[in-house]
């Protein structure tokens, strides 16, 4: 048993390694300053997306079906072998992949401002730009890639890029080498500003992931207190979420080759259609009314229920095809915005990190999920009463608590506009530019 929840620790650490590092990867494929890969890039986050559900849409049918009848250990293997597969496809591409010379770790870059900044938190920061210190050589040190121009936001930061006479006589016995410690970069710093700037909207994501969680656990719960069967054939209640990944996929493909063009050709803007802004907005939108509609089905389904009777409505599992849909499209629209948004406002060194954000709500947004179930619970479980979401869903209601998400859910869209409306977007240096500038002597 031990081997067993060993080898389960060891896929989820294979896949939290792995997805950030392939979106990161992948993207980094194309030349954002080159008009026709930048927009192949704008559709690349789209289909790994669509590539995803692809692989989650063969697990759920394919294996589960494996599964059911018994046989674990060839679903396993098939598992297996689609990893094995999956690592060959990726070694096959080596010799055409573009590689980027990295600017060292990204977190000690992270922490080398926060601790510069700390310790020259009483010096007064200069009122000139040109006074604090910068590498214009591009992959200089402690840089990650393109320069990105100073910003008058979160001051404190600035602090780290403060020259002092220290630094200029520690430069000079170091032939112009610092202590990325005690001195960093102005790019450096706002690598740590561009991140701070994502939180607030990244903050504003995580409850969207609470609504995603509905889907395996308790739309679940829903579609197990309805009729299952069709002519003797049972349909299982976590099988419907075929339609989230069926529909997700299916939108993201219609939005890049129909939508997006006709959307251009009447609002004549940028060529890449919707900004990610724009995009998230819109899925939280669909999301409320996904919730909405999942309330709707719940007091339908109770209505062709019996009180404290059998736990089973007659109402169809199929009632609940179009709030899978609804959150798929709206899953569509969050989920890639936010992965297009992330890569594009982090700088060249920290995308792994603004990635790796996208998928650590998910992460949040499912211990917050049981947060509000537990004190939902708590609250309508008092004077003996059964609660919301008892035993028997038909003792209970469901729908209130969908109601509940909608409600959240339209909270967390007015903080989102506002976050969205304040967001300072990233100004980065041309790369065309950033090629050939020598090295600013500190001494």
């Amino acid at each position: 048993m031990a081997m067993f929840y060993i080898s389960i620790y060891m896929v989820a650490l294979g896949y939290g390694a792995s997805e950030p590092s392939l979106a990161t990867f992948g993207s980094n494929q194309f030349d954002e300053e080159d008009p026709e890969e930048k927009t192949a890039k704008n559709s690349f986050y789209s289909y790994f997306y669509v590539a995803t559900n692809i692989g989650s849409l063969f697990a759920e049918t394919v294996l589960a079906y494996i599964q059911n009848l018994g046989q674990w250990t060839s679903a396993f293997m098939v598992a297996t072998s689609c990893s094995v597969v999956a690592y060959v496809m990726l070694l096959s591409g080596s010799v055409r992949y573009r590689h980027f010379k990295t600017g060292g770790n990204p977190l000690a870059r992270f922490c080398q401002v926060l601790v510069a900044a700390w310790k020259k938190s009483k010096v007064e920061i200069p009122l000139e730009d040109d006074k604090l210190y910068e590498v214009n050589k591009r992959n200089g040190s402690g840089q990650g890639g393109r320069r990105i121009l100073h910003t008058k936001g979160f001051r404190f930061f600035d602090h780290a890029a403060i020259i002092t006479n220290k630094d200029q006589i520690m430069g000079s016995n170091r032939n112009n080498e610092h202590n990325p410690w005690n001195l960093c970069t102005v790019t450096q710093v706002e690598e740590v500003k561009c991140i701070m700037r994502l939180l607030p909207i990244w903050l504003c994501t995580i409850f969207f992931s609470v609504i995603i969680v509905q889907m395996a656990s308790l739309f679940v719960e829903q579609g197990a207190a309805m009729k299952t069967t069709i002519n003797n054939f049972h349909i299982p209640p976590a099988s419907m979420t075929v339609f989230d990944i069926v529909s997700v996929s299916f939108f993201i493909i219609f939005f890049n080759k129909l939508i997006a063009p006709v959307y251009r050709k009447i609002t004549k803007m940028t060529p890449e259609g919707p900004s990610e802004i724009t995009k998230m907005g819109i899925g939280l939108v669909i999301a409320f009314i996904g919730m909405i509609t999942a309330g709707l089905v719940e007091q339908k389904r109770l209505k062709h229920a019996q009180k404290g009777g059998p736990e089973l409505s007659s109402l169809s599992i199929f009632w609940q095809v179009p709030q899978y849909v609804l959150i798929g499209v709206s899953e569509a629209f969050v989920y890639v915005g936010q992965l297009d948004f992330f890569g594009s406002q982090t700088p060249d060194g920290m995308k792994s990190i603004g990635i790796g954000l996208c998928m650590f709500s998910n992460f949040l947004g499912s211990y917050l999920c049981s947060f509000i179930v537990s004190i939902v619970m708590e609250v309508t479980t008092k004077g003996g009463r059964a609660g919301w979401i008892p035993a028997n869903l038909n003792d209970g209601h469901l729908d209130r608590f969908f109601f509940l998400m909608a409600g959240m859910t339209i909270f967390e869209f007015i903080g989102f506009i506002w976050c969205a409306r304040h967001f300072k977007f990233i100004s980065l240096e041309s790369k065309s530019v950033a090629g050939d500038q020598d090295s600013v002597d500190i001494t």
